[in-house]
């Protein structure tokens, strides 16, 4: 699958997208997990705060399964007016 970071998360992780290869049936939590543990704590503050989109569908649930081939988008709150 393919996590995509955007900005505050594309910082923090110091890449804007990157492949992850996980075992079994992963879920959302377990692809966080992943690339928390790949990118360490900095990234993961900034996850903590962040939305996200699996195959560009809001997904709250982070026990959602992910399909191989699959596209996980890190959203970080922006700041606006």
């Amino acid at each position: 699958m393919t996590v995509r970071y955007f900005a505050g998360a594309r910082a923090a992780a110091g890449v804007p997208d990157e492949s992850v290869e996980l075992p079994g049936a992963p879920t959302v939590a377990h692809v966080l997990d992943a690339v928390r543990a790949r990118h360490g704590d900095g990234l993961g503050r900034v996850l903590a705060a962040c939305s996200f989109l699996l195959d560009g569908v809001a997904v709250r649930d982070h026990g959602a399964p992910v399909a191989p081939g699959a596209r996980l988008d890190v959203l970080p709150p922006f700041a606006g007016g």
